[in-house]
């Protein structure tokens, strides 16, 4: 999954990408409105984590123009407690919202619960016979016995499994699973793949050739 977070707190910024890219998150980055605007516009995120305080204009109003034209899943980030501001954010068009200093595992399980919401998933556990994977807590077993998997193994996973049923492109996946600074000609889409084969099967990830990838559909 693609993450976008706008925020100008240069160290806060810095920890955050940090821990959403060990979880195995794609993550670029923004400092001001201006920049985290025109990412937001021009690329398609699974969830924008953003900072209500912002350099050349402020979250609230980037959140504002966002919502002209993309219904991203947005969580607003903010050293504001007040009521008030909680509910100009929401009436912006946030669909969650975080107050620093955050508890870290919490920030985690709302952008999981955001990622889910934006493909119109409910359920945080997806059989697939013998394979079952619970987003939740980000697992994956075979045959009831754990998958040990990388992150960005996980990834490709769940991106196909919020996805069940469909063919996804090899242009959505890159889009989705790498970020700005990763190049899109590489073969790591094709060695993540065929990690994944490997460890839950070679029939358990069906190729349309030209088309893409799918979990679920016909061969």
């Amino acid at each position: 999954m693609r993450l976008l977070i706008i925020e100008d707190e240069a160290d806060m910024l810095r920890r955050l990408a940090t821990i959403l890219r060990a979880e195995g998150y794609a993550v670029d980055t923004a400092e001001d409105g201006e920049e985290g605007l025109y990412k937001a516009q021009e690329n398609d995120y699974d969830a924008v984590l953003l900072d209500a305080m912002l350099p050349k204009f402020d979250g609230w109003e980037l959140l504002a123009r966002l919502r002209k034209t993309k219904k991203t899943p947005v969580l607003m980030l903010t050293a504001r407690d007040a009521s008030a501001d909680r509910v100009r954010g929401l009436d912006c068009g946030a669909d969650d919202y975080v107050v620093k200093p955050f508890d870290l595992p919490e920030l985690l399980a709302r952008v999981r619960a955001l990622i889910r919401r934006g493909a119109a998933i409910a359920i945080t556990r997806m059989d697939f016979g013998e394979v079952v994977l619970d987003t939740a807590q980000r697992c994956v077993w075979r045959k009831g016995e754990v998958v040990a998997l990388q992150p960005s193994e996980y990834a490709l996973l769940e991106y196909l499994a919020l996805h069940r049923g469909e063919v996804v492109t090899r242009t959505t996946l890159y889009k989705h699973l790498f970020d700005e600074n990763e190049d899109t000609l590489s073969n790591l889409l094709d060695v993540r793949v065929s990690n994944l084969r490997r460890k839950l099967g070679q029939d358990f990830i069906i190729t349309r050739r030209g088309h893409g990838y799918g979990i679920g559909i016909e061969p």
